[in-house]
């Protein structure tokens, strides 16, 4: 299967977003899809060889499951490069033309469990949710 790209343009500068991305405090703020769930624990070690984690939960306590992974390659405020647990890849890119916004652009391998565009919903939902936190603060 081809892989999946999900992207959002925020409103901040490159140091701020990858910030925001990658320290567990403000991970637990946006690593979810939709109002009725949250991210009560993550864990992330940003470097090649480190490992991550993720817990998701839907709020009424009825179904969770870690996300997580190893980085394969990590430059910072530009690339990350991970191994899902399952062994899905994924790309993620920072890119900046100028010091108020930031592109983040995330490339994944697609599950087989679910419908493409149902897996490009949730994630790009994730995403918009990252952007939203990322302005808000």
């Amino acid at each position: 299967m081809e892989p999946i790209t999900v992207q959002a343009t925020i409103n901040a500068p490159i140091e701020v977003v990858w910030q925001m991305w990658t320290l567990p405090e403000h991970i637990t703020q946006w690593c979810f899809a939709s109002d009725d769930w949250y991210c009560p624990a993550a864990t992330n070690d940003p470097r090649t060889g480190g490992q991550f984690s993720s817990t998701m939960a839907a709020k009424d306590g009825s179904f969770s499951f870690d996300f997580g992974g190893v980085y394969d390659e990590v430059i910072t405020n530009q690339l990350i490069k991970y191994t899902l647990d399952d062994g899905r890849k994924v790309s993620i890119t920072f890119s900046s033309d100028d010091d108020d916004q930031t592109t983040v652009t995330e490339t994944f391998d697609p599950e087989t469990q679910n419908p493409i565009e149902m897996q490009r919903g949730g994630w790009q939902a994730i995403m918009d949710n990252f952007k939203k936190h990322v302005e808000g603060n």
